[in-house]
């Protein structure tokens, strides 16, 4: 048992997509770009989209339930939910219809946003709870819906974003199996990636006035996003491992956020770990914010290439500018 409370481990996962697929071919169709521009300074050849029938509440529902079902619980044992997202159904919080479509009448839930990091951050904060011992069972879903904000006539964000869900299972347990872990922000960064309110006045009564408006478009300045995650995440990475008493060479994967494939890369090289360690399903999901990181990783699970017992190092970086890493072993 882990001196400092109970020991953790993250003992299922689930994804979800809707099944709308467009790919680089139709975006050339739509902006002044082409499926190599897009393959050779991205990755991305394709991406999922939710049409006005999906709520994010259901396809991060059933990421969740396909959670579950792997590590053997019913909703119904879930003491917490914690839904990370940028895009959710209801600004006051999607977490609770997520509570009530999977029946988790005992859950607490709520959401929390980091953006791209917001997996990471997730499952930092789930740890706590489990730590301290006020809860044993947690579900992490991180889940967006970003085609909802994006500007499909500027060529340079549209190409990159994708929809969906990614959720996993967070039990406490008798040997730890969540290592170590460092978080950052850095707020003076935050005009680099943007999904902001515009507001305008609207008078309710004479010399009173109040703002109202709409989110959105995404706004990024792709150099300065770049240039930040490859310095920054090898970074807190060593940091996470240093704090966990592990070295780069013990990781059997590196999960890192799905935002570029260059950046997956440079990360990669940077920290000296061969490019067969490095987890990306990019090339079919785009960059899918809170959910990339749940995404690639049940997906690697149910491919039979993460066993129980492996090491892996993950990462979320974004908006905010915020940015860090966890250490675990996968599964029991």
């Amino acid at each position: 048992m882990n001196q400092l409370g109970a020991g953790i481990a993250i003992t299922g996962s689930g994804s979800a997509t809707p099944d709308v697929i467009l790919d680089n071919p139709q975006l050339e169709r739509m902006v002044e770009t082409s499926d190599e521009w897009i393959t050779s300074r991205t990755g991305i050849r394709e991406r999922r989209l939710a049409d006005d029938q999906i709520r994010l509440s259901a396809i991060a529902a059933q990421a969740a339930q396909n959670a579950l079902t792997m590590a053997q619980i019913a909703a119904t044992d879930l003491d917490l939910i914690i839904l990370a997202t940028s895009t959710p159904d209801d600004l006051f919080g999607t977490a609770c219809q997520i509570q009530s479509l999977l029946g988790a009448s005992k859950a607490v839930a709520f959401d929390m946003t980091a953006a791209c990091s917001g997996f990471v951050f997730g499952m930092v904060t789930a740890a706590q709870f489990i730590r301290t011992g006020v809860y044993k069972n947690v579900l992490l879903i991180g889940a967006d819906i970003l085609s909802r904000w994006v500007n499909w006539s500027d060529r340079g964000t549209c190409i990159l974003f994708g929809d969906g869900a990614g959720a996993v299972v967070m039990q406490a347990n008798e040997s730890d199996r969540f290592l170590g872990f460092e978080i950052r922000s850095d707020g003076t960064q935050n005009h680099s990636l943007q999904l902001t309110y515009n507001a305008q006045p609207k008078e309710i009564v004479k010399d009173i006035a109040v703002a109202q408006g709409n989110f959105g478009p995404i706004t990024m300045n792709g150099k300065e996003v770049y240039r930040f995650a490859v310095q920054k995440v090898p970074e807190v990475i060593e940091k996470a491992l240093f704090r966990a008493n592990l070295s780069a060479e013990q990781i059997d994967w590196l999960l890192l956020h799905q935002a570029n494939q260059r950046i997956l890369d440079a990360v990669a090289q940077r920290l000296k770990i061969p490019t067969q360690k490095v987890l990306s399903n990019l090339a079919r999901y785009g960059n899918t914010s809170a959910a990339s990181i749940p995404l690639a990783l049940d997906e690697a699970v149910r491919q039979g290439k993460i066993q129980s017992g492996d090491l892996i190092a993950t990462a979320g970086f974004g908006a905010g500018l915020t940015w860090g890493s966890a250490i675990f072993l996968w599964g029991k």
